[in-house]
């Protein structure tokens, strides 16, 4: 083993908090609702180098095993900080543990493996269902006091996991993809990294979720990790760092507690399947700052499971605060849904900017979700060249169509029980959307509309209007579109 070498930092004894509580851990101003400090990780004050453990920063040689000791020789110690120099650091997943932090120096840069030999498959939970997917390259589970911190890049080398659809790329990204391997869709327009992810891919159609019977090593690649997977974690800190290039989506904590996410850039690829920003799901007390997201899905998402699985955890996310972020390619900036069976309450989203995303606030869900979500305020947005929608609220998200008439011409009514999503009491005040298809899409469901939508403030140039179906309580006041009052 490595001859390992302690460095004090000038503090009187090693047990102090490498992150003062004094000023993160006070309440956050101006809050709507009744908010806890969100508290930051205690993370004892001693560190060790990763080339103590013998890895080499070269792009070729191979750490996994170094930062492995690194994090267990942290571990014996009560914890700390593992400081990466700079380097490019080629290395399969990084298990985070209690007390540690991983710093990265501004010119770090780890890639991950792409060899599916060093992910196995393990029991996890993805877009809100418990399924079986690959390791994700930085993970942990359980923890508590942990931090990914300093400027330097997570590059999770998503490339050779994800499909490409040729819609979404010009000649100078297909051609070469094509011609490195893979396989290609019946009709040519997708292309696979392999056989038995084409073959997932046909038994599951547009969703990730394939057949049982199928054969989880022959579809390896299909079951694509996302980059950072975080569970039943408390006091979690992601700063500074650059995190991009995921298998599927890059960021997903996931039932934890006490998240602080402030001052990270978060990139995908434009054309990346499943390529969200940072999923926030089922999680408490959790503050977003600072930071800036350009994606190939959701930006900044919030999810709380999906149907039977998401109602039976019923966990939901709550507690949030999201402010000065800046989302610039994305299918949505700020999103809620459409996995969000455990609900969604107590959330505050502010002076952030969307820049040319597909829609700029996205409410989502569908029959069968179940869930409520409520007391959300949206304050201070500033959107310009937006793609599709300002605001819309979908019910009828997943491809089915935003009439659904019966014959009679009639919408069909279901019975109102668990299934039935209820969005209600949503709040927007100086909303500015410089460019969009359409200002405003409300689209509820009959047998519950959406209730208690109010807009105030705020100033719309669009090619349309306000659009409303099944929703009561819907206030405009001093909402103008294209100057003219809604």
């Amino acid at each position: 083993m490595a001859k390992i070498f302690f460095k004090s930092f000038i503090y009187t004894t090693l047990c102090i908090s490498l992150f003062s509580c004094t000023e993160e851990c006070k309440r956050l101003h101006d809050i709507p609702f009744d908010m806890p400090a969100v508290q930051l990780p205690s993370i004892p004050g001693r560190e060790v180098v990763l080339t103590d453990f013998g890895a080499v920063g070269d792009g070729v040689t191979l750490c996994t095993e170094a930062f492995a000791q690194a994090f267990e020789a942290l571990e014996k110690q009560g914890g700390g900080r593992l400081v990466v120099p700079d380097g490019i650091w080629f290395t399969g997943p990084i298990g985070l543990k209690s007390h540690t932090e991983l710093h990265l120096s501004d010119n770090a840069v780890l890639v991950f493996s792409a060899d599916q030999e060093l992910y196995p498959i393990i029991q996890t939970n993805f877009e809100g269902l418990d399924m079986k997917r690959c390791l994700s390259p930085i993970h942990a589970e359980g923890a508590t006091d942990i931090a990914i911190t300093g400027k330097g890049t997570i590059d999770g080398n998503g490339t050779p996991w994800r499909e490409l659809k040729k819609r979404k790329v010009g000649d100078d990204i297909w051609n070469p993809t094509v011609k490195a391997g893979g396989v290609l869709s019946d009709d040519g327009k997708t292309w696979y990294p392999d056989e038995g992810y084409k073959k997932a891919r046909l038994t599951a159609g547009s969703l990730n979720k394939q057949a049982d019977s199928l054969d989880l090593q022959e579809i390896k690649t299909f079951l694509r990790p996302v980059m950072v997977s975080l569970r039943n974690c408390e006091r979690v800190l992601l700063e500074d760092a650059t995190f991009q290039n995921s298998p599927a989506w890059n960021i997903h904590p996931l039932w934890c507690k006490h998240v602080t996410v402030r001052n990270i850039q978060v990139r995908n690829p434009h054309y990346s399947t499943n390529g969200d920003g940072i999923d926030i799901e089922a999680c408490e007390n959790v503050h977003v700052s600072g930071c800036s997201f350009d994606v190939g899905d959701d930006a900044i998402c919030i999810k709380s499971g999906k149907d039977e699985d998401g109602r039976r955890y019923g966990i939901p996310c709550k507690n949030l605060v999201i402010e000065n972020c800046t989302v610039y390619h994305g299918h949505g900036g700020f999103v809620i849904g459409s996995e969000m069976s455990g609900g969604a309450q107590n959330i505050l989203v502010r002076g952030c900017r969307f820049m040319g995303t597909d829609v700029g606030l996205r409410f989502k869900s569908t029959r069968g979700r179940g869930g409520l979500v409520k007391d959300i305020w949206c304050r201070d947005i500033y959107m310009k060249d937006i793609t599709s929608y300002g605001v819309i609220f979908n019910l009828y998200y997943a491809g089915v169509a935003e009439s659904d008439k019966g014959e009679d011409g009639k919408e069909d009514l279901l019975p109102v029980d668990e299934t039935t999503p209820e969005f209600r009491d949503i709040h927007f005040d100086h909303i500015v959307c410089s460019g969009a298809k359409q200002a405003i899409y409300i689209n509820g469901l009959p047998e519950l509309p959406i209730r208690g939508l109010d807009f105030h403030n705020s100033v719309f140039t669009a090619q349309n209007g306000a659009e409303v179906h099944y929703a009561q309580d819907v206030v405009f006041d001093n909402v103008t579109v294209n100057g003219k009052a809604l």
